[in-house]
């Protein structure tokens, strides 16, 4: 790869994205140790790099695809949506670009196939959700409004959390599988509101998520009621004596979360005001899994 292209190429993979994967794959961790008593820290690594391969490998294939589209010229960029900008700046690195996330997606691919090897067949269910997901989501999913919303949570939850605790402890659990909803439910939610500042782009290049649906405002109301329905989740875990009592501490993110659900919809179709709330969203998402991850170890 030229060197006037490996810095577009870096910038497409959306660096400052990836700090969700080392949180869902903590939580896998956290999740494997509660149930199986130890991890292997090799194991743990080489899980923790199958997750950034995949999620590295997402980022660049929706950027290659929105620049093919020619989404990426319609969008207005924010810090949270519109794309990276990266390939409309260079566009000789969308080649490249789309290379590097089908490598990244092999390199991905090829560590969970080491891992059904060796931990057994019972891993390829989420494994093949998981490569759908990636090669699936910008050229299909976002054309299906609920494949739309439950495809990027799906990928962070049952796939990342729940396939890193079935690696690391040998065995599905329950303690795994109601750890898996919060991030699914969140990453959904992140995902949903961070569509609301290209509702007219993505309509004009054939997306239909469900911002574009159902509107600004009753996806707003979506977005509050899967916020609440994490915190719901994890009580409900404790309650059924799954969780550990400590995981409550992710319930010290619910006052934000509560003045996300209020202000997300007031401020619907204000695009300027509501960039504030996207910000406080991502640390509100951010800190509850690192909360529920540090309650897990804890309990």
């Amino acid at each position: 790869m030229e060197r006037t292209i490996i810095g577009p190429v870096f910038h497409a993979a959306r660096p400052n994205f990836l700090s969700l994967t080392p949180l869902c794959v903590l939580l896998g961790i956290a999740a494997a140790l509660h149930s199986a008593g130890r991890v292997d820290i090799g194991e743990s690594l080489l899980v923790l790099l199958a997750a950034l391969l995949g999620h590295i490998s997402v980022n660049l294939l929706n950027e290659y695809h929105d620049f093919r589209s020619g989404l990426d010229h319609l969008t207005v960029r924010t810090p949270f949506s519109g794309g990276s900008g990266s390939l409309p700046a260079h566009p000789e690195a969308a080649a490249a670009a789309g290379a590097a996330g089908a490598v990244a997606l092999a390199g991905s691919v090829a560590i969970g196939l080491y891992f059904i090897a060796e931990k057994g067949w019972a891993l390829l269910p989420l494994g093949l959700v998981g490569a759908l997901v990636v090669v699936a989501y910008t050229p299909l999913i976002t054309r299906q409004p609920l494949l739309c919303l439950l495809a990027p949570g799906l990928g962070f939850g049952p796939v990342m959390v729940g396939g890193s605790a079935f690696v690391l402890s040998g065995h599905y659990s329950w303690v795994g599988a109601v750890a898996a909803l919060p991030p699914l439910l969140l990453v959904s939610e992140l995902l949903l509101i961070n569509q609301f500042p290209d509702v007219e782009a993505d309509r004009q290049v054939g997306r239909r998520h469900l911002p574009i649906v159902l509107g600004r405002r009753r996806a707003a109301v979506l977005f509050g009621a899967l916020l609440i329905a994490t915190y719901l989740t994890i009580i409900g875990g404790v309650l059924a004596s799954i969780l550990p009592l400590p995981a409550l501490l992710a319930l010290l993110t619910l006052p934000a979360g509560l003045l996300l659900a209020v202000r997300v919809h007031t401020h619907a179709d204000d695009t300027k005001r509501l960039l504030r709330y996207l910000g406080i969203n991502v640390a509100t998402i951010h800190l509850t899994l690192l909360l529920l991850a540090v309650g897990l170890l804890l309990g």
